[in-house]
């Protein structure tokens, strides 16, 4: 049987609902303000919270995607909600001055930098369903119907510089709405062709 919530249940949500929207004009704020000024005309910075089903991940995610008018862009995340985000820990994990200029002269440039190169140290690794390029449709949340979101292949056996030594993911994805996502597994009830 289903209840109406109670007066009290949607007075948390609608404060959870403005704190998340607080702390996305916040981070906004601190990201245009570190970008340098030569490079912030342009820009459009998008802030959102996203889930991690990983169990040695925090379950919020605050993922930030920097798009420069040039049509280069960059992503960061920061293991945690929104409202939890300080300028401090934006600013441990911004990219370099460097990085934010190949991004927007449209270049890719890796951030964060891969502090173990061990990609010869896993053996030979099975064979994927999908190459570079090829459109899919991926996993993004909880509901079988609405929980699908269609992107491309970007990148093959993807790794997260924070994940423990010879962890992969099968592949790295770009959605249509320009977020990035990996898929954790090559199985259909994740990742599957268009």
């Amino acid at each position: 049987m289903f209840l109406p919530k109670t007066d009290a249940v949607n007075a948390e949500i609608r404060a959870a609902e403005l704190a998340r929207r607080e702390g996305y004009s916040r981070i906004e704020l601190w990201v245009t303000e570190a970008i340098p000024s030569e490079l912030r005309r342009g820009v459009t910075i998008s802030v959102q919270e996203v889930e991690c089903g990983d169990p040695d991940c925090s379950p919020i995610d605050t993922a930030i995607a920097i798009l420069f008018s040039s049509g280069g862009r960059g992503m960061l995340g920061i293991p945690l909600e929104s409202k939890d985000v300080s300028k401090e820990s934006l600013l441990e994990v911004f990219p370099t001055t460097p990085v934010l200029a190949a991004w927007a002269r449209g270049e890719d440039a890796e951030w964060p930098p891969m502090e173990d190169d061990d990609e010869d140290d896993i053996g030979p690794r099975p064979r994927l369903r999908f190459d570079i390029g090829k459109r899919v449709v991926c996993r993004v949340g909880p509901d079988p119907v609405t929980g699908w979101a269609a992107g491309r292949v970007v990148q093959l056996w993807y790794r997260e510089p924070s994940w423990p030594a010879n962890s992969w993911a099968p592949y790295k994805i770009e959605l249509e709405d320009g977020r990035n996502i990996f898929a954790p597994g090559d199985v259909d009830q994740i990742i599957r062709e268009v």
